[in-house]
């Protein structure tokens, strides 16, 4: 959140008011406490890469990330950085739609201003999958995510396998590629587009389950026949179902060439 951007004196009386942010600006874990950590990836998609940076004025031990590949940051969806509970929250006035994973033995890991959330309040999750979609709710001036990790409430100096971040005051000073979702099932593919819609069928009338807003990595596990689809001079009935957003898009919208995706099975 960009509480420096404030007033002084709204910036003051904000974090008197939240909770939230009102803890101890860092604290560095040692020994079993450290060891005990789960192995944190990047909260965003597999090959991705991303820059960011810290803003001074922050409460805890944030950092914030932007698509730095040519990718939309806005619309891209948000990963669980490790395994855990995850439960949905709200703060127009702050933080805007985000979620808080608790991953047991104290660690925490928090993700702010989500344009909406992909899971159910008290789901609980794997690592790498969708939990929500980057957005700018709450106190932001730019579709961003806001990400920490806690150890008993107290903000901690970020880490992502195991190696510490840098916190740069400017964003394109550091840059992380994701590997969070990189592994087990489907295929990886790459999306193509703007605003594509994720549905929960391959039929045109099914409901939106998300969109992605630019090109997104994504694992295809299975592909099947439904309605036709006539978009940018193309025509094909054939969707690919997503492992991570959990619903179908046509493969007009995969980055490849065959209408039927090759070694991709049949649902």
């Amino acid at each position: 959140m960009n509480l420096r951007r404030l007033p002084a004196a709204l910036a003051t009386a904000l974090v008197a008011l939240v909770g939230l942010l009102a803890l101890p600006a860092q604290a560095e874990t040692t020994g079993a406490a450290k060891a005990a950590a789960p192995n944190f990836k990047a909260p965003y998609p597999c090959g991705q890469k991303w820059t960011y940076s810290h803003h001074s004025a922050e409460v805890r031990r944030a950092l914030d990330f932007v698509r730095s590949d040519g990718g939309s940051t806005a619309g891209t969806p948000v990963l669980a950085s490790a395994a855990g509970t995850a439960t949905r929250h709200s703060q127009p006035s702050g933080a805007g739609n985000y979620i808080v994973i608790d991953h047991g033995g104290g660690w925490k890991t928090y993700y702010f201003h989500l344009s909406s959330y992909s899971v159910a309040n008290g789901a609980s999750v794997a690592q790498g999958r969708q939990i929500g979609v980057t957005g700018s709710t709450g106190n932001s001036s730019g579709a961003h995510i806001h990400y920490e990790q806690l150890y008993n409430g107290t903000g901690q100096n970020i880490r992502i396998n195991g190696s510490g971040l840098a916190y740069p005051g400017s964003y394109n000073q550091y840059y992380l590629t994701s590997d969070n979702g990189c592994g087990g099932a489907g295929s990886p593919f790459t999306t193509w587009g703007t605003d594509v819609r994720v549905r929960a069928d391959a039929r045109l009338n099914a409901s939106v389950v998300t969109v992605l807003s630019g090109p997104t990595s994504v694992r295809v596990l299975c592909q099947k026949q439904g309605d036709t689809v006539n978009a940018e001079g193309y025509t094909n009935n054939w969707w690919s179902k997503l492992r991570d957003q959990g619903g179908f898009i046509s493969n007009i919208y995969i980055d490849h060439p065959a209408s039927k995706l090759p070694g991709v099975p049949v649902c």
